[in-house]
């Protein structure tokens, strides 16, 4: 018999609490695990959670070693692999660098199968990131990049303004897409406690130019779109029973002006090994334990 939803929440906290509170610096177990908790994490060797991730390139950590799966590029270190590891549960990973909504039911390059294939009754919990490349956020930034200071070259933020910001229409007009999408999720998986992982603080107030070759306003647009998509992300969560992790606080602080070894997140000329703005794998340790704290959650 599967859990029950209620089951899997004390199971999945019951695990994130061993890892978190009950290992002693030389490994060995805290004789304070109380006896109800030893009792769930003996069910939970038993019957392992279920855990399927789908999404994106935020999801799937390209470039961070160790790739697991080359034509996804995807990380075995990326934020669902910490999940993972933090909950103790057997991980079915089909997230893909590229990914769009359309892409968890239709083939991905025409040759990797529908990500909603993963997903089944019998699944305790999903996650996912989806969206930027829905609304072409990376190319977006890409065409803010200036390299010589103001006013030598274009502002992406006055060229969106005078265009009536196509960028923030699309991500307006993609908001019921993402609600379907969950909707699906639910109906495949209806057992699963759904997480959602927002995108992350890429670029702080006025930016770093030129550490980060934006104009300051282009900064400040860049990120306002990124802010517009996860609100986006949290409302359809809400709405659709999802829990929406908002990976933007965790990574303030940690943007790509930040020094390269506080970086969550890699600029456009990457500082560690991970793609360009994307997670490195100090950003995906620190998405992970935030994505299995909201999972375990009552």
């Amino acid at each position: 018999m599967r859990p029950t939803r209620a089951r899997t929440t004390a199971v999945m906290a019951a695990a994130l609490s061993a890892c978190v509170l009950g290992v002693s610096p030389a490994g060995a177990v805290s004789s304070q695990v109380p006896s109800q908790m030893s009792s769930q994490m003996s069910s939970q060797a038993e019957d392992p959670l279920e855990y399927v991730a789908i999404g994106d390139s935020f999801a799937a950590g390209p470039l961070i070693p160790d790739q697991s799966q080359w034509s996804c590029l995807r990380s075995g270190r990326n934020y669902p692999a910490v999940v993972a590891e933090a909950l103790d549960a057997r991980l079915t990973d089909v997230s893909c660098s590229g990914a769009k909504v359309s892409d968890f039911s239709g083939r991905q390059f025409g040759l990797l199968p529908p990500q909603y294939e993963a997903l089944e009754p019998s699944t305790d919990l999903v996650t996912l990131t989806i969206g930027g490349n829905d609304v072409s956020l990376v190319s977006k930034a890409l065409g803010c990049v200036n390299l010589l200071p103001k006013p030598t070259g274009i502002s992406c933020a006055d060229t969106a303004a005078a265009k009536g910001d196509p960028t923030a229409k699309a991500i307006a007009a993609w908001s019921a897409t993402f609600g379907k999408a969950l909707d699906e999720v639910h109906r495949r998986a209806p057992n699963a406690r759904i997480v959602v992982a927002g995108y992350a603080t890429y670029i702080r107030k006025d930016g770093c130019w030129p550490t980060q070759p934006l104009w300051d306003k282009d900064a400040n647009y860049l990120q306002a779109r990124v802010n517009q998509l996860n609100g986006v992300l949290a409302e359809q969560s809400r709405a659709h029973g999802a829990t929406f992790v908002d990976t933007a606080a965790v990574s303030a602080g940690h943007d790509t002006c930040a020094a390269p070894a506080e970086r969550y997140i890699e600029g456009l000329v990457p500082t560690s090994v991970a793609a360009p703005l994307h997670p490195n794998a100090r950003g995906m340790a620190a998405f992970g334990t935030a994505v299995a704290e909201a999972a375990a959650r009552p």
